[in-house]
């Protein structure tokens, strides 16, 4: 069985629906950063990074996202999470990349300064500047990267729960919402997966152990 190591509203979501779209047999466990149990030495055993997600599985740990769910798909390839053709492939994996490398980051700049700056005047002048910054990235993949209905056009792939976790946090970043509508209606019907409803049961359950 397949472990996850998680916390709620992270990007370890992404991953927990990868495994719940993949029909895989996993286990969830809670990496509690309210008493940052992600910098206890049994987690930094496990992920010296000091992240989430991690993924045990047979073979060793996994981590960073777009690692853990490409492992995902392709030891459950009866899922089809990936597209089979070489360049199809890379260019769903681009996107993930993109949202890894250069979104998420920038929306990191809102929250967590601190790992970039100590001056108080720089930390709160990249807070003011993250919100332009997500913005810039969205308007990016609602103008050119979004095919539609799904991120990589007719098939439903691994790009779809990414983008789902990254629109869920543009609220929190401080982004307005209104100029992605081809983003907002995928993030709506992405609710409607039945592993997705089903992923979000078990967020709330995690979230109250």
């Amino acid at each position: 069985m397949l472990k996850l190591y998680t916390f709620p509203k992270t990007i370890g979501l992404a991953c927990h629906i990868a495994l719940a779209e993949a029909g895989a047999a996993y286990e969830l466990v809670k990496v509690d950063f309210m008493t940052n149990a992600q910098r206890a030495p049994d987690y930094l055993a496990i992920n010296p990074k000091s992240r989430v997600p991690a993924l045990e599985t047979p073979q060793g740990i996994l981590t960073e996202a777009p690692a853990i769910m490409t492992y995902i798909a392709q030891t459950h390839p009866a899922a089809k999470l990936v597209p089979d053709e070489p360049f199809a492939f890379a260019e769903m994996l681009a996107f993930n990349i993109y949202l890894c490398g250069t979104v998420h980051p920038a929306a990191a700049h809102r929250h967590r300064g601190y790992r970039w700056a100590d001056a108080p005047e720089a930390i709160e002048d990249m807070r003011r500047k993250a919100p332009l910054n997500v913005a810039e990235c969205f308007d990016l993949i609602e103008a050119h990267m979004f095919k539609g209905p799904w991120v990589m056009g007719q098939d439903y792939s691994l790009a779809d729960p990414y983008l789902y976790v990254l629109t869920s946090w543009l609220a929190r970043d401080g982004v307005d919402s209104a100029p992605y509508p081809k983003v907002m209606e995928h993030f709506a019907r992405m609710g409607e997966r039945p592993a997705v409803r089903k992923v979000l049961a078990e967020v709330e359950a995690l979230s109250a152990a």
